[in-house]
């Protein structure tokens, strides 16, 4: 079986803005192979798997060639990283030096990898790095060598198995060629000042339901999610965080928007606006979801599914909470809004 290639290109662009120079450059690596991933504002993973043999050169040199291509075409330096899958990649890209290369063989992963801190790792944040660090836990290597079983105690059991596989420099994502959006939100704008904190619950219930259906409509998952709250003097509170597990789930979604309301801690707020964004969108076939043995968990996929079918056929509006069931929801319209950034 041939071993994957993947190329991890950071292009160090004049200003980071440069949107006309940043798809320049895209099409300069879709000159190279046609598999490109675009990571905005400024780098792309490139599958050169099959390239290499259509170049006849080493993945170093492939990489060479992206390098000077982008010099002669552009003027732009690009740091470049060659690796088995993109979480190595793109580690391997943020250890390297500006305008230089690195390649990583598949027999070489383990031994680049275990000294590396553990705050280097892919999906590991300041949080989880702080909490594996007071176990004694502070290189790559200490996570490899703990059993999963333990990491799972430690992390909860969607972050322990992902922690797991990728202190093993495992990493199944492909290279989606069809760029996503980053994010994709949802706000409601009230016609007045509204204290009410049950009123701002069924608010983001709503928001839940339709950000939920978009991300399943369009066959992504959220990595994480931000509920914003702006007030009648025009400032704004946000708070946001990183889920265990990806997913396009209401309940989950809705769960993690109200406790993400909660850290607000409002009393007595004048609200004019309710906003809640989905982040770091990914493909629904990269999201992995903990199985249970909790029969309500398989009435609400059931349910969702049927409120897919029945919203794809009757309108969005055909089955609702029953707390949504408001007569005056037809005053104050939903916007939905998708973005990259």
């Amino acid at each position: 079986m041939t071993e994957r290639r993947i190329l991890h290109a950071h292009w160090h662009l004049p200003h980071s803005d440069d949107a006309d120079l940043y798809a320049q450059l895209l099409a300069v690596a879709e000159g190279i192979t046609p598999r490109v991933q675009a990571i905005e504002p400024d780098a792309a993973h490139l599958d050169i798997t099959g390239a290499l043999r259509y170049w006849q050169r080493t993945p170093e040199q492939v990489a060479a060639l992206l390098r000077l291509r982008t010099m002669a075409l552009h003027g732009v330096q690009t740091t470049c990283a060659v690796a088995p899958n993109r979480m190595l990649a793109t580690m391997a890209a943020a250890a390297t030096p500006p305008g230089r290369t690195t390649v990583i063989d598949a027999k070489d992963v383990e031994r680049w990898l275990r000294p590396r801190p553990v705050a280097a790792l892919y999906g590991v944040g300041p949080a989880t790095a702080g909490k594996l660090h007071t176990y004694g836990l502070h290189t790559i290597g200490d996570v490899a060598e703990t059993p999963m079983p333990t990491l799972v105690r430690l992390l909860g059991a969607a972050a322990g198995r992902a922690l797991h596989a990728h202190a093993h420099g495992q990493d199944p994502r492909t290279v989606q060629t069809q760029p996503l959006a980053k994010s994709l939100a949802a706000d409601r704008a009230f016609e007045h000042d509204v204290l009410d904190p049950a009123e701002h619950r069924r608010t983001l219930l709503d928001l839940a339901e339709e950000v939920a259906a978009r991300l399943r409509d369009g066959q992504q998952a959220a990595g994480g999610l931000a509920v914003s709250v702006r007030y009648a003097d025009r400032s704004t509170s946000t708070r946001s965080r990183t889920l265990a597990e990806a997913t396009a789930r209401t309940g989950p979604i809705a769960t993690t928007a109200y406790e993400l309301y909660d850290l607000l801690a409002l009393q007595r707020a004048r609200v004019r606006t309710i906003s809640l964004r989905a982040q770091d969108l990914r493909p629904a076939s990269e999201a992995t979801q903990q199985l249970t043995l909790d029969p309500g968990d398989d009435r609400a996929l059931a349910l969702e599914a049927v409120t897919d079918r029945a919203r794809a056929r009757y309108g969005p509006a055909t089955i609702r909470p029953a707390t949504l069931a408001k007569k005056d929801r037809a005053n104050t319209p939903l916007r939905i809004r998708s973005g990259s950034r």
